[in-house]
């Protein structure tokens, strides 16, 4: 097909961003792994590229507003390829929510794209539903009876996801939540505070590289970049800092790691906690984090990054299943242990917006599964008087605290501790877990719970 096509609509921004969500929408794909392999292949110049990347994020993340909003225009049409209705989401994503986009250009566009993909037949009715949408406006929301259905349209979110977050915080609080996953996410990265401050990073990026940055305001290590791509910066390529989300630096500040403790990490890769963990070892003093990943190409990627980061004497990586460390290392070999444990990754739909339309309620309980075969099989390798962190991506009761609660259920040689924060997040820890939501901060959603062996 793509062949076929004129070169002028093959390479056109919106063609390009039609094809990755029909690819997104077939669950090949997620869309942060496909944005940056198809704006290459497209050769797309970086204004075309911050379009692109606006348009499939702003459509995938409103997909289920959107499709609301269209269906009263296509329903009495006999049959509409999922490719058109695709279309039409987009356009219509454009129409509704982006102000800087003659209306004209996005018609034009949007029909012509109909004509070359299908045919002309295709390309008027593109035209005839957007123009119709123009003339008659959109349907209301607020005309949905029910009430969590009327939320899920609101904030495009799963009727079942949406049942599960009200029940958690509530209608008005997860309609602020929904809400806020619209807004875009800020990029964040640690800064290695042994080398350099966090306010000389954020000169130097702004005086040699236009990139404006701020302090986290709830990591001492991270700034927030504002303007700019951080891990394009000399700075990232030197090593003195790293793309990691605020949330996930409270991990290793949590373990009350000292230089000289042995420290595992049970689930490490891509190694953003492992190279922090590093950080506050001294291998002169024997102090060593072991990295576990089950694949051969991830424990290759912990140890670049632990290379780049230069704390590659302090880091060992090796390839082996978390479930079955306690076959593998011989009884209280840790002074530490990190189990941030495989997730729904619930926490991340600012940032990726389409996994909560991949995601469903029994997805939890077979994770829950083996983020308790992890910490059972973990625990024996922890001392006495030894702190296991456990740690998600995501926000869900399920893969939390539930999963807290059964493994001290049958663990009563552990005990939760305080989970040491910044005092701008306390309130944010309940029952000394930390439960972070993205609304909350912007940040990733994060949960983090630290037990210790008594």
């Amino acid at each position: 097909m793509g062949n076929r096509l004129p070169a002028k609509i093959r390479k056109s921004v919106r063609f390009v961003a039609l094809e990755t969500l029909e690819r997104v929408n077939k669950g090949g794909a997620y869309s942060n792994l496909l944005l940056n392999d198809m704006m290459s292949k497209a050769k797309l110049s970086e204004k075309d590229g911050r379009l692109y990347t606006e348009l499939v994020y702003g459509t995938i993340s409103r997909r289920l507003l959107l499709e609301f909003y269209l269906q009263p225009f296509i329903k009495k049409a006999k049959k509409v390829d999922d490719w058109v209705v695709t279309l039409l989401c987009l356009s219509l994503y454009q129409l509704e929510f982006l102000d800087k986009v003659p209306a004209h250009a996005v018609l034009n566009e949007a029909v012509e794209i109909g004509k070359a993909r299908g045919n002309v037949g295709i390309g008027k009715f593109v035209n005839g539903v957007l123009r119709t949408i123009q003339r008659e406006g959109l349907p209301n929301v607020a005309d949905i009876k029910d009430p969590i259905e009327q939320l899920s349209v609101e904030i495009s979110m799963p009727l079942w996801l949406t049942k599960t977050l009200v029940e958690q915080l509530g209608i008005e609080e997860t309609r602020e939540l929904g809400l806020s996953l619209f807004e875009v996410s800020h990029v964040s990265a640690r800064v290695d505070t042994r080398m350099v401050e966090r306010q000389e990073v954020i000169a130097t990026l702004e005086e040699e590289e236009n990139i404006v940055a701020r302090e986290s305001q709830i990591s001492p290590y991270g700034i927030v970049a504002e303007k700019g791509y951080l891990a394009n910066s000399r700075l990232f390529q030197y090593g003195l800092m790293t793309v990691q989300d605020e949330s996930s630096m409270l991990v290793a500040p949590a373990m009350q790691i000292q230089k000289h403790h042995k420290v595992l990490d049970a689930c490490a890769a891509p190694g953003g906690k492992t190279t922090h963990i590093a950080t506050f070892l001294d291998p002169t003093f024997g102090g060593e984090v072991t990295a576990l990943d089950i694949h051969d190409h991830k424990v290759k990627l912990i140890q670049e990054n632990a290379q780049r980061l230069r704390v590659e004497e302090a880091v060992q990586a090796r390839k082996l299943d978390a479930r079955t460390i306690h076959e593998n290392f011989e009884p209280e070999s840790f002074d530490r242990i990190l189990v941030d444990a495989p997730c729904s990754g619930l926490g991340l739909m600012r940032r990726k917006p389409d996994i909560k339309y991949h995601k469903k309620l029994e997805d939890f309980l077979n994770l829950q599964k083996i983020q308790l075969e992890i910490l059972e099989s973990a625990a024996p390798a922890l001392k006495h008087s030894g702190i296991m962190v456990y740690s998600t991506c995501t926000i869900t009761r399920e893969e939390n605290q539930a999963v807290v609660e059964q493994f001290l259920a049958a663990h009563p040689e552990f005990e939760k501790i305080d989970v040491p924060v910044a005092p701008q997040i306390e309130a944010a820890v309940v029952e000394q877990q930390l439960l972070l939501y993205p609304h909350q901060f912007m940040t990733d959603g994060f949960f983090i719970c630290c037990l210790r062996k008594k």
